[in-house]
This record gives C-alpha cells, sequence and structure tokens, in this order.
C-alpha cells in the first residue's frame, strides 16, 4: 500500500546561482516539503538523492510524492517537484532511527588552522548571488580561480542568519562550495549540478554546534562534459556530518563579456 500526497513550498529567490536556484538550496527544501509526510518529523533522515530536471526558479515549488509501507527499519520515499506544471527535480528520501552499533570514524575532520586563523573571501555576485548568505573562509592555500594543481577546495563556512544545523542546512552546505574544478581553472564556466545524494551521519541526531562549519569539495575525475564531485560536512567539534557526491555537467567556456 502506498502514500500519495502533495505539498507547495518556496524556493528562496536570495539562493539564486549562475542557473536557476543553487541546487542544494534546491534538494533542502524538497527535503522539507515530504519529511513530515512521510517521516512523521520523528526519524532521522538517512540519504537523499536528488536529479535536478531543470533549472528551478523562485517562487513556489509544488512537490507530490509517494512512500512505500514502511519497513522494520526504514521508511523511504520519492518524490518530484514541479513548477508552472514542468518537472523540476525528482527523488528519494531514505528516514530510519537510531540503532545500537559499533562506531568508526574513516574521515576524521582535516588538521587545519580554526576559522579565526583564516580570512574571509567573497564569491563574485554575478556567478554566486546565494554566496551573499553565508561566510566562507578558506583552510588552504587552494582558492577558486586561481589556476592550482589539484581539484579541491577547503573551507570554513556558516550561515549568516544563524540557521540550526539540521538536515536541510546540511543538505545546502555539501553544494555551497563552487565546482572543484574552479581550484584548477582561471576563468569560470558553468557546472551545473545534474544529481545530488547526501549521506547524512548520526551526529545529527543529537545536538551539533550552530556556527562554523568546515567543508571539502573535490573532483576526482572529469571528462565528456561530466565531472563527479565529492564533498564532506563537519562540525566545528570535528564529527563528521554528511558526505556528498554529485554529477556535474561542464559547459563550455563563455566568451568574456556573454
Amino acid at each position: 500500500m502506498t502514500t500519495t500526497t502533495e505539498n507547495e513550498i518556496r524556493i528562496d529567490s536570495l539562493w539564486r546561482s549562475w542557473e536557476g536556484a543553487h541546487g542544494g538550496h534546491v534538494a533542502a527544501v524538497a527535503l522539507a516539503a515530504v519529511r513530515e509526510r512521510f517521516a512523521g518529523g520523528a526519524q532521522p533522515v538517512r540519504t537523499l538523492t536528488t536529479h535536478f530536471l531543470a533549472p528551478a526558479a523562485a517562487g513556489p515549488l509544488h512537490v507530490s510524492g509517494t512512500a512505500p509501507a514502511s519497513g522494520r527499519r526504514t521508511a523511504a520515499c520519492v518524490f518530484s517537484g514541479h513548477q508552472d506544471g514542468l518537472p523540476v527535480v525528482v527523488g528519494s528520501a531514505l528516514f530510519g532511527p537510531a540503532r545500537s552499533g559499533q562506531p568508526y570514524d574513516g574521515q576524521p575532520a582535516p588538521d587545519v588552522p580554526g576559522p579565526d586563523d583564516c580570512r574571509t573571501v567573497r564569491l563574485p555576485g554575478h556567478l554566486a548571488p546565494f554566496a551573499r548568505q553565508l561566510e566562507i573562509r578558506p583552510a588552504t592555500v587552494d582558492l577558486p580561480l586561481a589556476g592550482g594543481e589539484r581539484a579541491e577546495l577547503l573551507a570554513w563556512v556558516r550561515f549568516l542568519d544563524g540557521r540550526p544545523l539540521d538536515a536541510g542546512a546540511v543538505t545546502t552546505l555539501t553544494d555551497v562550495l563552487p565546482p572543484a574544478l574552479y581550484a584548477v581553472w582561471d576563468t569560470p564556466r558553468p557546472v551545473p549540478s545534474a544529481e545530488l545524494t547526501v549521506h547524512f551521519t548520526d551526529a545529527l541526531d543529537g545536538s551539533v554546534p550552530e556556527d562554523w562549519t568546515l567543508v571539502r569539495i573535490r573532483t576526482d575525475h572529469a571528462g565528456a562534459g561530466w565531472a563527479v564531485d565529492d564533498s564532506a560536512v563537519w562540525a566545528s567539534d570535528g564529527r563528521l556530518l554528511a558526505l556528498g557526491r554529485q554529477s556535474r555537467v561542464v559547459r563550455a567556456e563563455r566568451p568574456q563579456g556573454s
């Protein structure tokens, strides 16, 4: 037996990116629209996958979803989001309660200077308008559009509105840094997200410091107009909050002035 429902939720106009709304924000908005209906708001989300079918605009996003009957361990929801009758996103979310088990941490937070010892950078407003909602402080010498040797960026990031670090906020954080290829390029080009999957850790089951997070994004392979980015988000106390992986479309470089 399945349950189907619809919900309308808004995409914030402040979260604009180069092509439409910021992908991480859109994924977080879709998650907010479905979790109360299908998980009762009680079970933590463990995995969220979002496929971006078209650039989303600011304004209402009509989200519908079908949730299979919950199993003994998990509950799953398959959802889609539409604007003006056209599909924008499709995806799925997996919910499940905490259980006992032996912990393991194979991705400790990198050993870098703290945010107080790093300088704030401003991303270009015409490329990433959404970045005005954030404070970003690179934690290494690797910077966007600096023509470096490796496709990796690592920075301290916090929301300027002081929002709680819940699953929605962490979803957004997996996508807030520039595409990792920007670390080896010296001129910008659009690299929109085609798909984003976020795996949340048990750290989000408890309280998380609501200030700085350490965010890393890197590309291990790119070719044929596609790239795969891996991201990680740590709390300021060093706990891993989430791991993300996304497929990106690498568009051709635009002529100067276009």
